[in-house]
């Protein structure tokens, strides 16, 4: 098997995993949803140390550690991090996958606006279409459900800035390496979280022994299961492939909430839902295009120097 397609394979597992998170979350309504975060990156910590120590990638780890604004930065990126898997819990526990799931199809769309406000980047005439049609989709979606679908774009912005903020750090910080770190700089405030969930009463890791106990620890490993084939993914395919794959996991979750948690999708819905496609399949077609003319734009003068040395 090439190195491509076994890419596409453990992309195909990492966004699967992602996208079938709402059926574990389930497993875990008994918790509350602060409480759920706070022990998932408690227990990230060992998950991630012993990950760490069997890939070797100890020196890394303690490169980042030296330098202060890295850490500080990779803080930041866990804190919005936190907010938008709170927020994701929330919306599981409370029967709205649904519209978590519209969180991440926008995703895409708020990433470009942000490139636009914060970078100061400018959009192609394609990208403008998009992003027209998605504030369109949402304007449709705010009349169907009464209101502004505050959890997709709270978790649309929220994981898009945690991207910006990724960005930042550099390329250099491997994936299982910056969420060791992100998830070293949150433990002390998970570990006060949960003594002060316990202390009030309100912990639930001693209920229902040792069922809850497990499910709250299995928290750790639930972060780095996905990331561990998505890293591996993305040492053997382009990032133009992993962006067509990430949509696997809100098509996933989509189809949670409807066929297997039964949440009601009403024709205006799906109509809002058509809309935000339809600007996914614009904004991807410009991608794939700008990606086609950049290799050519390479490999021409490659080209011209060859023939000049021939």
């Amino acid at each position: 098997m090439t190195p491509s397609r076994q890419g596409i394979l453990f992309g195909l597992l990492a966004y699967s995993i992602w996208g079938l998170f709402p059926l574990y979350f389930k497993l875990l309504a008994r918790s509350g949803t602060i409480e759920i975060v706070l022990h998932r990156y408690l227990w990230a910590v060992p998950v991630c140390t012993l990950v760490i120590l069997i890939t070797r990638a100890g020196d890394q780890l303690r490169a980042v550690f030296r330098t202060p604004r890295r850490v500080a930065t990779l803080g930041a990126a866990a804190s919005t991090l936190a907010l938008t898997s709170g927020v994701y819990v929330y919306a599981v526990n409370s029967g709205q996958v649904v519209e978590a799931s519209l969180g991440y199809f926008i995703n895409p769309l708020v990433t470009v606006a942000l490139g636009v406000a914060v970078l100061g980047e400018r959009l192609r005439p394609a990208q403008w279409v998009a992003v027209t049609i998605g504030v369109l989709a949402v304007g449709v979606l705010t009349i169907d459900y009464g209101r502004l679908p505050w959890i997709a774009l709270t978790l649309s912005c929220s994981f898009g800035t945690y991207g910006l903020i990724k960005k930042r750090v550099g390329g250099d910080v491997g994936a299982v390496v910056g969420l060791t770190t992100e998830a070293i700089v949150l433990s002390p405030f998970a570990v006060l979280g949960i003594i002060l969930y316990t202390a009030t009463g309100h912990g639930t890791f001693t209920a229902n022994p040792p069922r809850q106990a497990l499910l709250l620890a299995s928290g750790g490993v639930a972060i780095v299961a996905p990331l561990l084939p998505f890293a591996a993914a993305a040492r053997r395919v382009s990032l133009t492939t992993l962006g067509l794959l990430q949509y696997l996991t809100p098509v996933l979750q989509l189809l949670t909430g409807v066929l297997l948690l039964g949440e009601h999708m009403p024709p205006s819905r799906w109509i809002g839902f058509g809309l935000v496609w339809t600007a996914l399949i614009v904004l991807s077609a410009d991608g794939l295009r700008n990606h086609a003319r950049q290799s050519r734009a390479q490999t021409d003068p490659a080209r011209e120097a060859v023939n000049r040395a021939a």
